[in-house]
C-alpha cells in the first residue's frame, strides 16, 4: 500500500518538460550539420547552464532534451548535456531515415547513453500534399529498431501523416508514441486534422500540449487557442496528454474543468510513469 501511495504522489507532483533543443556557440566542438534545415538561434556558450536555470526558475523538476535537425545524427552536444546532468535530464535521438546505417548508429548511441529514451521522426506535409498511407521504409526500419531498444517514438508530424501513423501502430502495437506540438494544426486543414483526433483511439498514443506559440501570439498562456485545444484535450483525455513547452501554467489555463490531479498528470505525472521514475529521482 505504501508503494502505491508513493507512486501516486510522485505522478501528481513531478513536472517534466519534453521539448528543449540545445544549441552551442562552440562550433568547434559542436558544429552545425552541413544539411541543417535552418540556422539555429540563439546559441549559448553553455546551453546546459541556461536550461537548468530555466528549469529552476519555472519550478520544473526534469527535462527531456530533444536532438534537433541542425545537428542531425551528431549527438555530441546532447551526450555532453546528459553526462553533465544525469539526474534531471533524459534525451531523444535523431537519424536521417535515408541513411542505411541509421539503425546501427542508434544501437551504438543507446548503448553508450542509457538516458536516451526516444527516437524522433519528422513528417510535415503541405496543405495540398496527398496524405501518405505509410511511412518510408527508412522510417519504419528505424521505428522497429527503436522498439527493440525499448525506446519511445516521438513524432514531429502534422495531420498529413496521421494515417501513416495509424498504419504503423497497427503493425507495431507495442509502440508508445508521443506526437509533438499538437501535430502542428496550422499547417493543414480541419478535415485533415480529424485523422489526428482519430489517433486518440490508440491507448499508447500521447499528444503533447506544446507548440502553441507556433500558431498563437498571446503568450504565455495562449488563451486564443483554447477553443481548439479543448477539442484535442477532450479527444485524448488527461491520461494521454503531456505538457511540452512554454510554462506549466498552460495546462491549468487550458484544462480549467479538470481536477488538479488530472492537470498534474499532464504536467509530468504521465511522463513520470512512462519513464518509470522512482520517487528518489525527483529530488
Amino acid at each position: 500500500m505504501n508503494d502505491i501511495i508513493r507512486k501516486t504522489n510522485l505522478e501528481e507532483a513531478v513536472i517534466i518538460e519534453w521539448n528543449e533543443h540545445m544549441f552551442s556557440a562552440d562550433l568547434q566542438r559542436f558544429p552545425i550539420h552541413p544539411d541543417s534545415p535552418y540556422d539555429p538561434e540563439p546559441r549559448y556558450d553553455d546551453p546546459l547552464a541556461v536550461y537548468l536555470q530555466r528549469l529552476d526558475d519555472e519550478g520544473i523538476d526534469h527535462g527531456v532534451i530533444v536532438q534537433p535537425t541542425p545537428y542531425w545524427d551528431d549527438h555530441r552536444l546532447l551526450l555532453d548535456c546528459l553526462e553533465r546532468e544525469p539526474r534531471r535530464l533524459h534525451g531523444t535521438c535523431l537519424f536521417n531515415p535515408e541513411d542505411p546505417d541509421a539503425s546501427l548508429k542508434m544501437v551504438d548511441l543507446v548503448g553508450r547513453q542509457e538516458r536516451i529514451v526516444a527516437c524522433r521522426f519528422h513528417g510535415i506535409g503541405g496543405m495540398d500534399q496527398p496524405a501518405p498511407e505509410t511511412y518510408s521504409s527508412g522510417v519504419l526500419s528505424q521505428w522497429r529498431q527503436a522498439l527493440e531498444l525499448g525506446l519511445f517514438v516521438e513524432l514531429h508530424i502534422n495531420a498529413k501523416y496521421a494515417r501513416a501513423t495509424a498504419a504503423a501502430l497497427r503493425e507495431m502495437p507495442e509502440s508508445t508514441v508521443l506526437i509533438d506540438h499538437l501535430a502542428e494544426p496550422h499547417t493543414t486543414s480541419a478535415v485533415d486534422y480529424a485523422d489526428v483526433l482519430d489517433l486518440a483511439a490508440f491507448d499508447q498514443v500521447f499528444m503533447k500540449l506544446s507548440g502553441l506559440g507556433h500558431f498563437a501570439t498571446d503568450a504565455p498562456l495562449y488563451a486564443s487557442a483554447m477553443p481548439f485545444t479543448a477539442r484535442v484535450i477532450d479527444a485524448y483525455g488527461p491520461g494521454n496528454l503531456v505538457w511540452g513547452s512554454g510554462i506549466p501554467g498552460i495546462v491549468d489555463a487550458h484544462m480549467p474543468h479538470h481536477t488538479e490531479a488530472e492537470r498534474a498528470r499532464v504536467k509530468g505525472g504521465n511522463l513520470a510513469r512512462l519513464l518509470q521514475f522512482e520517487p528518489s529521482s525527483t529530488t
